[in-house]
């Protein structure tokens, strides 16, 4: 009877024990699918937190090198507000050129302002001295594309980057819009005071142009170190002018057009609302004797916003924390 007893206890107790480290592996099991969960919320918290701090979530934006022509009187009635709405998303693509120190600038985005040491008249000098050094400042970055803008744009990178990429940057790509409905016509000096005209297409600054680095590192001979100087010397005119007779009038290179650049030579209330978002620049100014700008309702009147700017990014980039919500345009 002893005996049977004591079977009887061991079986019980290693029933007991068996039921003991099954519950044990699937309260281990539960808590490891527990924290596995965990982590992959984790893990897909810190991607979406990645993906919304990115500015833009496309690789090929760090392909390209975006030139800022400024002069430091217009640092804070032109670039501030630059600097608020599209630099602010794309401060690693974007180099400011001025020609004076600002310490309140450097502050805020560090080497990518870059004092040229130019001359700050609008002279055509001071602005091929001033392109002169971007162009150099692209060669050495050793990104694929050199666009040129100046500090009255407003550039949407997006488009930008879908446009540039339907090229190859190792092809001779040269993109922009003309401000002129024919060639600019120039005499180019030649040796021994000979002179001879010239003539050619360019893509004007004030709307903004795109260089591939293939071609980029073609004109080298007429644009590195002081080069540039003295080919905008030999056709007197300014930079813009210089860099389409470097590309179209030596090295044989046609410029290819888009209508998405803007510049505030042109009627900018032709841009409709509805195609805003597709533009890659913007401008404003004065157009025989009148206000500008592209016509748009939007989170600022044109008291407030007198570029438009300031809208034109709140309708791109609505979550942006100053833009006001539930804004309809």
């Amino acid at each position: 009877m002893l005996k049977s007893y004591s079977r009887k206890t061991l079986l019980s107790i290693a029933g007991a024990t068996v039921t003991c480290l099954v519950v044990l592996l699937m309260v281990v099991q539960h808590q490891r699918i527990a924290v596995d969960g965990l982590h992959d919320r984790e893990v897909g918290m810190r991607s979406l937190q990645s993906l919304s701090e990115s500015p833009i979530n496309d690789g090929a934006a760090d392909d390209i090198f975006i030139a800022v022509k400024t002069t430091k009187k217009f640092h804070k009635s032109r670039l501030d507000l630059l600097l608020d709405t599209w630099i602010s998303r794309n401060l690693q693509q974007t180099y400011i050129f001025t020609d004076g120190e600002d310490e309140e600038l450097k502050k805020k985005i560090g080497s990518h302002v870059l004092n040229t040491n130019c001359s700050a008249a609008h002279s055509r000098q001071a602005l091929s001295c001033k392109m002169a050094v971007e162009y150099d400042k692209f060669i050495e970055s050793g990104k694929k594309w050199f666009c040129h803008v100046d500090d009255d744009n407003y550039v949407n990178v997006r488009t930008l980057i879908k446009l540039l990429s339907q090229y190859p940057h190792t092809q001779d790509m040269y993109i922009g819009k003309p401000s002129l409905d024919r060639p600019i016509e120039a005499t180019e000096r030649l040796a021994d005071n000979k002179m001879r005209p010239v003539h050619f297409w360019f893509a004007t600054g004030g709307a903004g142009f795109c260089v591939s680095h293939g071609l980029a590192l073609k004109m080298s001979p007429w644009a590195s170190g002081g080069h540039f100087m003295n080919t905008a010397e030999k056709i007197r005119l300014p930079d813009d002018c210089t860099i389409g007779y470097i590309i179209e009038s030596i090295l044989g290179v046609p410029l290819t057009r888009s209508n998405l650049f803007h510049s505030h030579l042109e009627n900018l209330q032709q841009v409709s609302r509805s195609q805003v978002h597709k533009q890659i620049t913007l401008s404003y100014g004065m157009f025989e004797n009148k206000r500008n700008i592209i016509s748009m309702k939007g989170a600022f009147s044109v008291e407030e916003d007198p570029s438009r700017f300031k809208s034109v990014h709140c309708l791109l980039y609505p979550d942006t924390p100053w833009c006001p919500p539930h804004v309809a345009y």
